[in-house]
């Protein structure tokens, strides 16, 4: 038989090049044991950190733990599919979740698959994205100098939060933490008029671990009624899930968040909350063996927070350049993280963990909230890293002052209640800050412009209200505002579209308008 090589390779070659078959290979494992949300697995040699493996029961696992003679996995779903002797099949896929804007106005779980009852997500493959990604570097980075308004004076005033900045929102339970940062969500509507086609709307992402269903439910029906869902996307792992999902719920809406960053948009995320996302991941690792440190928590607890917000940015305009994974540059991911403490232990061990990760923090106090101050923010402990970067100049110069001066009224507070003799600067400065207190008041779910702040803290610092009742004021400011926008729009136009410091025309307005006010009034 004669025999042609070149004839042979020839064949063989186009034979390879036709075929058609599924080339891709797969580790396949066997279960060794399972419980507690926790797998063992043997024989998956070539398995990745954080893969996406497949169980025979159709339930996901990821792999956490890669030991010398077996793979240690958490399960995400139904443990009691899991058995002794299943099969278990590597993906080749890191865990990812899909990104992009189909996700907006839905309600999905840590893996991004809906729960909200309206049908499956648009989303191609190349919308799935790894939830691990690498945070921006320096030189990617840009300083933060634009506001993110809240719409409360208290915060906008006394604590700026600027884009790409990470603010942390810490108190005990039932002080207003969540509130506020609902509060936050429906005011974004002003930067793009809730459209989130319009590049200027800012992209809310509220990921809430652990918490009570009915609470997310709440939250989902108070941003609709208030017409904010259409720009947001909700994170969703309650109490009832596994604990793994607890866990991964914080960087699965990270991702989502980046994914509008790099392509040049302006997103602020809300992780609600860190401390109950900690307890989860402490109960996994314990499950899986670590070594426990300080509080039982594993010793990387400490980085499980920080290369989560480190992750907050503001890019820069030429990131594209330096890096190719950003599409467009100048875009924003703001972090507003919550703890929640307990008995007001401030110096706690997960506390201070993430108050020496961010930039600040807003401290919201039980006593104040008890007392009728609302939102309960204690000027005192509370405080921006940023400052007045964060702040347009005209709430800078009128609002400069505002924290010491209201530090100084609880300080004289305390002391007047001796009921000694007071000299006149001290029953001043007393009086000026009873009034300064009932000005920072304000109904949930109702967040100010900042032409209106900026108009009513001045009438404050200004001194036009220190003749005024202090149980009046609510009254002055609803009649003052209303006056302002029927007598003088163009005040708060101005203040609005000039970013400038308030025009002395501007200052002589808004005085005439307090004195018309107080006359109306009575007083």
């Amino acid at each position: 038989m004669d025999l042609r090589p070149a004839e042979v390779t020839s064949i063989l070659e186009k034979e390879i090049a036709n075929y058609q078959g599924d080339a891709s290979m797969q580790s396949v494992g066997t279960v060794l044991s399972v419980g507690d949300g926790v797998a063992r697995v043997w024989g998956l040699d070539d398995c990745m950190m954080n893969e996406l493996l497949e169980f025979s029961g159709g339930v996901r696992g990821v792999a956490l733990n890669l030991e010398e003679d077996n793979v240690g996995c958490v399960l995400l779903g139904d443990a009691t599919q899991v058995k002794e002797g299943d099969q278990v099949k590597t993906t080749g896929r890191i865990i990812s979740v899909p990104t992009g804007p189909s996700l907006l106005g839905r309600v999905v779980n840590a893996l991004g698959d809906p729960v909200d009852g309206r049908g499956p997500l648009a989303v191609s493959e190349d919308d799935y994205w790894q939830i691990e990604q690498p945070a921006p570097s320096v030189v990617e980075r840009k300083g933060v100098f634009e506001p993110m308004l809240t719409g409360l004076k208290a915060v906008d005033a006394m604590i700026p939060v600027g884009r790409g900045q990470r603010e942390l929102v810490i108190g005990d339970r039932q002080t207003g933490k969540s509130a506020l940062l609902v509060d936050t969500i429906i005011n974004q509507k002003r930067t793009g008029g809730g459209d989130p086609e319009n590049p200027e709307q800012m992209i809310c992402i509220y990921v809430a671990m652990g918490q009570k269903q009915s609470t997310v439910v709440d939250v989902v029906n108070r941003l609709e009624a208030a017409g904010a869902m259409p720009y947001t996307i909700v994170v969703s792992a309650p109490a009832i899930d596994e604990a793994s999902m607890q866990y991964l719920a914080a960087y699965a809406g990270c991702t989502m968040g980046e994914r509008f960053r790099d392509e040049g948009r302006h997103v602020v995320i809300m992780y609600d909350d860190l401390y109950k996302q900690a307890l989860a991941y402490r109960q996994v690792m314990l499950l899986l063996r670590r070594p426990p440190g300080r509080e039982a928590f594993p010793g990387d607890v400490f980085n499980l927070h920080s290369r989560l917000l480190e992750r907050a940015a503001k890019l820069a305009d030429n990131a594209p350049e330096i890096n190719p994974r950003y599409k467009a540059g100048g875009g924003s991911l703001t972090a507003l993280p919550v703890v929640e403490t307990q008995e007001s232990d401030v110096s706690a061990y997960i506390p201070t963990n993430v108050i020496s990760i961010t930039d600040g923090q807003i401290y919201l106090e039980s006593n104040l909230f008890n007392a009728g101050v609302r939102p309960a923010v204690n000027a005192g402990i509370s405080v921006s890293r940023v400052g007045g970067n964060a702040q347009t100049k005209a709430m800078k110069k009128i609002a400069g002052s505002l924290r010491l001066d209201l530090a100084q009224y609880r300080e004289l507070q305390a002391f007047a209640q001796f009921g000694s003799d007071l000299d006149k600067a001290t029953q001043q400065t007393l009086r000026r800050g009873e009034r300064m207190v009932e000005i920072l008041k304000q109904g949930q779910y109702v967040p100010m412009a900042v032409e209106d702040q900026i108009m009513i803290i001045y009438a404050g610092t200004s001194g036009a209200l220190d003749e005024v009742p202090a149980d009046r004021v609510a009254e002055f400011e609803k009649s003052f505002l209303q006056h302002m926008a029927d007598a003088n729009p163009d005040v708060g136009e101005e203040i609005r579209t000039s970013g400038q410091e308030l025009s002395d025309d501007a200052k002589s307005k808004l005085d005439d308008a307090a004195k018309a006010v107080k006359a109306q009034m009575g007083l």
